[in-house]
């Protein structure tokens, strides 16, 4: 299975198009319809990631009205076009989308794949282009603090934002901790939108959220043993990709187990942040966390590594900052003091550190980490703007 295309869902217009897609986007779930007016109008609802479309089979009439009912909606899917003897007309049509190719047919597979992987790499740098940023958070072992971490991260980026700009979705879904930490609700019930997770709209993702007395939004799952069982992934993705049209910030607070949508999430995050304590087993977990990520989630920006509950004495048990740099292999990206009884009270008042306990060494910290890497994205998008 292709990892680029991994969890992809493209429709193929033109059954012609079938073995030719399977063979080119391999690991994608490829749907397959008739290029008739009354099959592919409404095969074009949901969330797609890619529409293949047979122009010879369809026709001009049909392939104009599918372009132009894709070119009013934001953030519609790519399109690639594939044709023998394709109009003047129908190559303009398409420029009004933002994300699309032509392909002269007959073509082999490997130029499929490279047009697919081009025109999906350019939906997700769009994604981003409208303002929203996502970060997900994992710890490298259970109890590293990660959590706590991406609360406070929502918590500080809400203080610095206007209201209602931040998000924080919790997507341990079956045990997940976030709404306890901040005295919150569950209101994200993923399992029933399963069934039809396009139907998850800006009305159903307010309907999902709660709101944090810090100023930001919660999204968190009623616990459920078996929520990983009921919960699509066409759900999960479809919730991600609503909150990143509705949110200027959205944090995720990652399960450190892998499921069929992680690395969906992970590949369309800004940045990852694994969050070790200084123990061995922890610094080898995450390490071998960040090897697994670079390999796997292709052209994604390396994961950050931040260790948590440093020591505020210059000598004791725990490796020092160095020695984990050494441990790990590599430069950690951010270091946060250990403050337990400041988190221990946050979570029993419940609430963001930040708000019970504004003077902690962990929110001077986080806060830290927050503008370090604010300020590399701000560098690398004027770089990418000179360019």
């Amino acid at each position: 299975m292709s990892a680029e295309f991994a969890r992809k869902r493209i429709l193929v217009l033109g059954p012609a198009l079938k073995v030719l897609a399977e063979q080119a986007l391999e690991g994608a779930r490829i749907e397959t319809v008739e290029p008739e007016r009354s099959a592919a109008m409404p095969a074009l609802e949901g969330a797609l990631d890619l529409i293949l479309m047979d122009a010879d089979a369809a026709g001009p009439e049909l392939t104009r009205e599918v372009i132009e009912a894709l070119a009013g909606r934001p953030h519609a899917p790519g399109v690639l076009l594939i044709g023998a003897h394709l109009s003047a007309g129908l190559v303009r049509a398409l420029l009004k989308l933002d994300r699309s190719d032509v392909l002269e047919a007959p073509l082999a597979a490997s130029e499929l794949t490279k047009a697919a992987l081009a025109v999906l790499a350019s939906t997700v740098a769009d994604a981003g282009a409208h303002g929203c940023r996502c970060w997900s958070v994992l710890g490298s072992v259970g109890g590293s603090g990660a959590t706590t971490v991406a609360i406070e991260l929502a918590s500080l980026l809400a203080k610095k934002g206007k209201p209602g700009s931040v998000a924080l979705v919790d997507l341990n879904l079956a045990y997940g901790a976030a709404h306890a930490y901040l005295g919150g609700s569950c209101n994200m019930r993923l399992a029933e939108a399963s069934r039809s997770p396009e139907r998850i709209d800006a009305a159903v993702l307010d309907a999902f959220a709660y709101r944090v007395d810090a100023g930001f939004d919660l999204f968190a799952a009623p616990r459920d043993p078996m929520a990983f069982d009921r919960v699509s992934s066409a759900a999960v993705l479809r919730v991600m990709e609503m909150a990143c049209q509705g949110y200027e910030w959205v944090i995720v607070d990652l399960p450190r187990l892998r499921y069929p949508w992680s690395l969906d999430v992970l590949s369309g995050s800004d940045e990852t942040l694994i969050i070790s304590e200084l123990t061995v087993p922890a610094l080898l977990s995450a390490q071998a966390f960040a090897n697994e990520i670079e390999a796997d989630v292709q052209g994604a920006r390396k994961p950050r590594l931040i260790l948590n509950r440093m020591s505020s004495r210059p000598f004791g048990p725990a490796p020092s900052r160095a020695e984990a740099e050494k441990a790990l292999g590599r430069k950690v990206d951010g270091a946060i003091t250990s403050d337990w009884e400041a988190a221990a009270c946050s979570v029993n008042l419940g609430g963001p550190i930040s708000q019970h306990r504004p003077k902690s060494k962990i929110v001077k910290d986080v806060g830290a980490i927050i503008e370090r890497l604010s300020v590399e994205a701000n560098r690398s998008s004027d770089r990418l703007r000179i360019a």
